[in-house]
């Protein structure tokens, strides 16, 4: 159960990015930006067809971190099934907290973020994380 529960929060998990970084949002916008800043759509878009070949090992590497995250939540859904959804939302939260917010703060603050799109950046995907997570969370919770 845990398995089959950990692959549909993937599948998930990878929807949401796809969805929340798609170039048609803002954030997506933002992502742009932050990873090339003085390069313009067009060429974006040149250097994501150039990478089109080697995509599906980018897409692979996500979708085993998504399994981990999805193996997180699934464990906890499982130990606590009897507590009710906002132990379980809380517990979430409380590990999104903990952990994802201070991780993507130190990826930001340290990697080559420009100044001007750090907290946007900071906000995007820390709520693309905390979205995620609890998508994940209502879906089980039909299952389990």
């Amino acid at each position: 159960m845990i398995i089959l529960l950990a692959i549909i929060g993937t599948v998930i998990s990878m929807a949401v990015g796809m969805l929340w970084y798609s170039l048609r949002t803002p954030m997506g916008r933002i992502q742009m930006k932050a990873i090339n800043p003085n390069v313009s759509l067009e060429e974006h878009m040149k250097q994501m067809d150039d990478m089109k070949p080697h995509m599906w090992k980018y897409l692979l590497a996500q979708a085993f971190l998504a399994l981990l995250t999805s193996l997180f939540i699934a464990f906890i859904m499982i130990e606590q099934k009897g507590l009710g959804s906002r132990v379980i939302y809380g517990e979430v939260s409380l590990a999104w907290l903990c952990f994802t917010v201070p991780i993507v703060g130190q990826s930001i603050l340290w990697g080559n973020c420009p100044k001007g799109l750090r907290w946007k950046k900071f906000f995007s995907d820390i709520l693309s994380n905390l979205l995620t997570y609890f998508l994940i969370v209502l879906v089980f919770s039909f299952i389990v």
